[in-house]
């Protein structure tokens, strides 16, 4: 039998990312709903216990709901439910989790403590040159380590702590090829954790890139030895940030805040629904993310969740810096905020996105953090499409570029080596890069350099380029 203590007022408010605070004489929770007539959090002893034992939360200010357990709940599991509208909602893991339970279904009560590598303490991040001397180079975990790399841990978090690794060829491979390139900062494809794998079904070779999340704050399992423990996920992803470190490179998470991979099967939907979401007029998702939903960081939780979220990151895992998704779908005070965040923590983190949105976001377009208004973002940086375009041409009307002989694009292209777009403020601000994850790769290539090109690459013109990519950011 559990002992609780309900908290009428709390020395301090909650903030969204304090949901499950532990000590090993009591483990504090706190919830956000403005819509709840009731919550209650469910504590398992199993991630797979069929029955948890309830404890009641109590509504304090700011429509935060909390609860404090008596004793020692390391190692349990717990979900949360709300009662609105007649009936109870959906458990889920709390919008903040920090540790979860396999494919992320509950989240688990652990020491973060516990998680940490040796001489942790002692991690800083590498020095780093002027910001528009940067160079990140973009990788997916798995596609980066698992070819005939000579890494024993294929595919996971611990593969870039691997050193004296050689291809079949004797060349460099893992974090010593990363060494060789001279590269600054490594960029990571989604490495929270996302719900297009499988975590129990790792044997079965699944790939995704990643951008289906599901709990934000969590690395995903997939990329760790053990799915099953909570703690192993969260270790081996410090592990991976500190070997890099070590080797002088910083390290970019690639952030996916625009949209969940499930409105109604991910927290942010099943805690309040809707309010995390941008509806339309006739009550269903607006979808400027192409992937279902977009979500509202012009509301003031979401925008709180997003920057607590980043800095959680930035403190607990060394995160050097942040690549967001379509993050022109966020509204531009939100992410002035997340900015101002970070330089409490270190100003010399990145932030950079995608100044765009797959289709039309449910917000005026004069507010939102789109490549055209980056100039009233300082300091937050955009992707210079402009410059890939005018040097190889267009990987969408396959418009040739300089390279291969558009002269139209000569004046663009300089405005791009010289970092001064009319859309920039500052040069750090504009990303230069020629190829990255998306887009297809074939096309491109043949624009610039011809139909030979094309075939080099196997004739696969329609093919995206799912591997690695140097971003050539002497502008960021």
């Amino acid at each position: 039998m559990l002992s609780m203590a309900l908290l009428a007022c709390t020395a301090k408010q909650p903030k969204l990312e304090d949901e499950c605070i532990y000590t090993p004489s009591k483990t504090q929770f706190a919830f956000w709903s403005n819509l709840a007539e009731q919550m209650e959090v469910l504590i398992y002893d199993e991630a797979d216990s069929p029955v948890g034992e309830t404890v009641a939360l109590k509504k304090i200010d700011n429509d935060f709901w909390t609860a404090t357990v008596k004793g020692d709940l390391a190692g349990k599991f717990y979900t949360v439910r709300s009662f609105q509208n007649g009936e109870w909602g959906l458990e889920s893991p709390g919008i903040f989790a920090k540790a979860v339970s396999v494919n992320g279904q509950r989240a688990a009560i652990i020491d973060l403590n516990t998680t940490n590598p040796e001489n942790w303490d002692k991690d800083v991040r590498p020095a780093i040159p002027d910001p528009t001397d940067i160079i990140v180079y973009e990788t997916h975990l798995r596609d980066f380590t698992m070819d005939k790399s000579g890494i024993a841990n294929k595919g996971k978090f611990l593969a870039l702590t691997e050193e004296g690794t050689t291809t079949i060829d004797g060349l460099p491979s893992g974090i010593d090829h990363l060494k060789e390139l001279g590269i600054t900062h490594l960029q990571i494809l989604p490495m929270f954790d996302y719900g297009s794998i499988d975590e129990t079904k790792l044997d079965q070779n699944r790939y995704n890139w990643g951008y289906d999340p599901v709990n934000y704050n969590v690395p995903d399992g997939g990329y760790s030895t053990n799915p099953y423990d909570p703690a192993c996920r969260i270790r081996e992803a410090k592990m991976m940030v500190q070997a890099l470190h070590k080797a002088g490179i910083r390290v970019i998470m690639d952030v996916v805040y625009n949209h969940t991979y499930d409105a109604m099967g991910c927290a942010l939907g099943r805690v309040v629904p809707q309010y995390f979401y941008r509806m339309n007029e006739d009550g269903t998702y607006a979808n400027g993310s192409g992937c279902g939903n977009e979500t509202a960081s012009d509301h003031e939780m979401m925008r709180q969740f997003m920057i607590q979220s980043v800095c959680y990151w930035a403190r607990e895992y060394h995160i050097d810096g942040f690549r967001f998704d379509l993050m022109g779908i966020h509204d531009q005070e939100t992410m002035r905020q997340i900015r101002a965040a970070l330089d409490e923590i270190d100003p010399t983190i990145l932030t950079y996105g995608e100044g765009w949105a797959a289709m039309s976001p449910a917000y005026p377009y004069e507010d939102l953090a789109m490549k055209q208004w980056t100039y009233k973002i300082p300091r937050v940086g955009a992707f210079s499409d402009d410059i890939r375009n005018a040097l190889i041409g267009s990987p969408f009307d396959h418009e040739r570029g300089f390279a291969s002989g558009n002269a139209a694009a000569k004046q663009a292209l300089m405005n791009g080596l010289i970092a001064c777009p009319e859309w920039s403020g500052e040069p750090m601000q504009h990303v230069s890069y020629i190829t990255c994850h998306d887009n297809s790769g074939g096309p491109a290539v043949a624009a610039a350099f011809g139909a030979d090109a094309a075939a080099d690459h196997g004739g696969q013109q329609d093919a995206e380029c799912d591997g690695p990519d140097i971003k050539i950011a002497q502008s960021l």
